[in-house]
């Protein structure tokens, strides 16, 4: 496939404060177009204050030095000896990372090698995370024509929680970008994820028409992107797309990744006033209207998805076809 670089130029970015003015209109259509047509988008004056985001930064990338570094080191010798013996590395990923749990409940506490610092730091800015994910869920409410807070009720399962947490992960320079992807190619499981990325080291790309897009790296943006759980609900409305991050001989990108996901209980299903609006246009047309994905609950999801990341979305959503049986939605 193709690098489409030039294309990062017309990556959708969208300064938040345009809602509040004029140009809401114009805003609000470009958050529309990213859905159905990119995957992603990126997001400026968001309302995360850039201290607080230097501060994640900066603790964070203190952290891989401290108390991550050294056995990746020896990871990326094992991997490199491994591919100099003709052994085959594709299926390994460049990477450094771990996996703070926010909702149901917290597991931050129970993490080694953080100190009350950063703690402290990273419970701000999950906060500050989790209340600007409920507000992009609210706005692609209004431009898929939902009641306000349906995404939202929907995530929340009969527990009444999403499942909320955040990857950080360090991608380090790699001697053999050849050899190995940071992270091989895969859509997100969940909801929707909201992304604080190094600014000064890029490496993150999406397909986009057959071609690989570099997502731009911009000083103290979020970028957004939809999981599959959101293509479902909106019947294929909104896309999952593929993303990549690519290995450099330089730099080691930070990624802190935050996925605000349906509960585990949670019953997934196209949304039915957008079934009853493809029906409607589809009648128009001469062609009958239905719900083109599956029913079922987002841990029975998951439970296919942790063996089946690095595959085809598309066999996932059958799969839950073939496995579904009626569900109680009330």
């Amino acid at each position: 496939m193709a690098t489409a670089a030039a294309a990062s130029l017309s990556f959708p970015v969208i300064s938040l404060e345009k809602l509040e003015t004029e140009e809401r209109d114009a805003a609000m259509e470009v958050i529309r177009d990213a859905c159905e047509n990119w995957g992603f988008f990126e997001l400026l004056n968001h309302g995360i204050s850039h201290e607080l985001m230097d501060e994640v930064e900066r603790v964070s990338k203190a952290h891989y030095k401290d108390h991550r570094e050294e056995s990746f080191r020896e990871f990326a010798a094992r991997t490199l000896e491994a591919s100099e013996k003709g052994d085959d590395v594709k299926d390994v990923d460049w990477e450094s990372t771990f996996f703070v749990r926010h909702l149901p409940s917290s597991n931050l506490a129970d993490l080694p090698d953080l100190d009350d610092h950063y703690r402290q730091v990273m419970r701000e800015f999950a906060s500050e995370i989790e209340k600007l994910a409920e507000r992009v869920l609210d706005l692609l409410c209004e431009n898929l024509g939902l009641e306000k807070g349906y995404l939202k009720r929907v995530f929340a399962g009969c527990k009444g929680s999403p499942t909320f947490g955040t990857k950080v992960s360090s991608y380090p320079p790699c001697p053999r970008p050849d050899l190995v992807d940071g992270l091989r190619a895969h859509t997100d499981a969940g909801g929707v994820i909201l992304l604080f990325q190094d600014d000064q080291v890029s490496g993150l790309q999406l397909l986009k028409d057959g071609a690989w897009v570099d997502v731009p790296p911009m000083r103290h943006a979020v970028v957004v992107n939809i999981g599959d759980q959101l293509e479902v609900i909106t019947n294929g409305r909104y896309k999952s797309v593929l993303h990549r991050v690519m290995t450099r001989t330089d730099g080691n990108r930070m990624s802190i990744a935050s996925f605000y996901n349906p509960g585990a209980d949670a019953v997934i299903f196209p949304a039915p006033a957008l079934v009853a609006d493809g029906a409607a246009e589809e009648k128009e047309s001469g062609e009958g209207g239905a719900a083109v994905y599956p029913r079922f609950v987002f841990e029975d999801y998951m439970n296919l998805y942790v063996r089946h990341k690095f595959e085809a979305k598309e066999p996932r959503f059958e799969a839950m076809k073939s496995d579904a049986a009626p569900i109680a939605t009330a």
